[in-house]
Formats: structure tokens, C-alpha cells, sequence
């Protein structure tokens, strides 16, 4: 296979990872690629390192991690080896934000689960709304 064969035009690359033409002109921009985006024929053109790479900043953005952050990373990556220590620490320190996040939604989905839960007990017995009985009480003070 010829190396113009594994080039992909930005239609293509779109359509492979599941982002737009415009989120790929905007991570150009951003300075998110390890290596500038080449062009062939003034067409940009993307390699499959270039998508696996795309995909590892994809993760870390649905991950929390803002643009700052990962354009920091990219620039250590680029300076090679000497960086390595440096990119563990970021990675580590989103690790951990990362982490809390999953620890405050799984307290968030305990909560939504046992509402959830009073819901189908109300509905399978008699009905009645649990948030309007006539009082002032607050469900949280009754139930959690």
C-alpha cells in the first residue's frame, strides 16, 4: 500500500471519527495534533496516527479535561522523551479530577436510583404522590 493510499481526506477523517469537518478545523487550530495537519494538493490529509491521536484527545475532552490542558500536553509530547515525567503529572492530576467527578456522580446516580425506587413503590401501591401530601415536609427529610 502506498503512503498517498493511507491518507485520508478531512470528509474522510470526519466520517471515521465521528466529529465534524469544523471540530477537526478547530482542533488544527487549537494546536491539537502532534505533527501539523499536511496537505496534499492544498487538500488537508490525515494518517491513522493522526485519528488515534485525535481520539486520545477526544477522550480526555469528554474526560473534563480543558483545551489549555491538552494543548500543554501536546506541546510536551512534542518535545519528546525528556517531557515523560511532566506528562505523567498532568495526566495524573486529571486522573484525579476524574476520579472525583465519578465519585460525585455515583453519590448523584445513589440519589436519582433511590427516587427512582420511591416512584415505582408509589406507583405499584396505592399512587399517591409522595411530594404532596398536604404538608410542609420536604421529601429529602423524609426519605434520605
Amino acid at each position: 500500500m502506498s503512503r498517498t493510499a493511507a491518507l485520508l481526506s478531512i470528509g474522510q477523517a470526519a466520517e471515521r471519527t465521528g466529529l465534524s469537518v469544523h471540530t477537526l478545523r478547530f482542533y488544527e487550530k487549537e494546536g491539537l495534533f502532534i505533527n501539523p495537519v499536511r496537505r496534499v494538493g492544498g487538500q488537508r490529509v490525515y494518517s491513522e496516527s493522526d485519528l488515534s491521536w485525535l481520539y486520545l484527545c477526544t477522550r480526555l475532552r469528554a474526560s473534563g479535561m480543558p483545551l489549555p490542558a491538552i494543548r500543554e500536553y501536546v506541546a510536551l509530547v512534542r518535545e519528546g522523551e525528556a517531557t515523560m515525567r511532566g506528562r505523567l503529572a498532568l495526566l495524573r492530576d486529571h486522573q484525579e479530577r476524574v476520579v472525583a467527578q465519578i465519585e460525585e456522580l455515583q453519590g448523584s446516580l445513589a440519589l436519582v436510583s433511590r427516587k427512582v425506587a420511591l416512584y415505582e413503590h408509589q406507583l405499584a401501591g396505592d399512587g399517591n404522590d409522595p411530594l404532596w401530601t398536604g404538608s410542609c415536609v420536604v421529601e429529602h427529610e423524609r426519605q434520605d
